[in-house]
């Protein structure tokens, strides 16, 4: 796949929060709910109280491109929305610290 499609609207990252399934892992908690076509969509959420815009986008950076490298190993047909955690310290936000979350939470999830 060429560019990872995005969730945008509001309502669309209010139906995979209300009606997907929650998974937590140390730095992120994830939402997943099934969609029914052949493409995977992501939403990532920071909150505005975690850090200012710029360590914001940097984390939202971090997700976005830990999932294109994962991308083409994952099952296909989820809506899936990151969030980081309020409580983690953002110094934690590396790209390893990242994968390695990620890679667990796919796993316990099953599309990975």
């Amino acid at each position: 796949m060429d560019k990872t499609l995005k969730l945008k609207k509001n309502y669309e990252f209010k139906i995979v929060l209300t009606k997907g399934n929650y998974y937590s892992g140390k730095y992120l908690d994830v939402f997943v709910k099934k969609n029914n076509s052949s493409i995977n969509y992501i939403g990532i959420a920071i909150g505005v109280k975690i850090a200012k815009a710029v360590k914001r986008n940097r984390i939202k950076r971090l997700i976005r491109e830990n999932y294109r490298l994962m991308e083409k190993d994952l099952n296909v047909g989820y809506n899936i929305v990151f969030l980081w955690k309020k409580k983690v310290d953002i110094k934690k936000a590396t790209f390893s610290n990242i994968e390695e979350d990620m890679t667990d939470i796919f796993k316990r999830i099953g599309i990975l």
